[in-house]
């Protein structure tokens, strides 16, 4: 996670956004007035929503829990993808 400041941020706004989009970098912009911010990328952040969607209900995380607990036993099964 990379910290910069308002001015950084904005100096080097390309290279800060290539930082995201390429290294998958968070980058917190510090504000001398007002709250930071985050930016972070769109792909990533949309995989945390899903996380946050998945975990969500007790019933959903208590099926996670135990679909993970059978792979790591082996109990999963192996499927080859349907190719179209």
């Amino acid at each position: 996670m990379r910290v910069v400041n308002y001015s950084e941020f904005r100096n080097n706004l390309t290279e800060n956004l290539n930082a995201v989009n390429e290294d998958r970098e968070i980058v917190v912009v510090s504000r001398n007035q007002g709250k930071n911010v985050v930016v972070m990328d769109l792909d990533e952040y949309n995989s945390i929503q899903e996380t946050l969607h998945l975990t969500s209900t007790k019933a959903n995380r208590k099926r996670l829990e135990e679909a993970i607990a059978e792979m790591n036993k082996g109990k999963s099964v192996k499927h080859k993808l349907i190719e179209k």
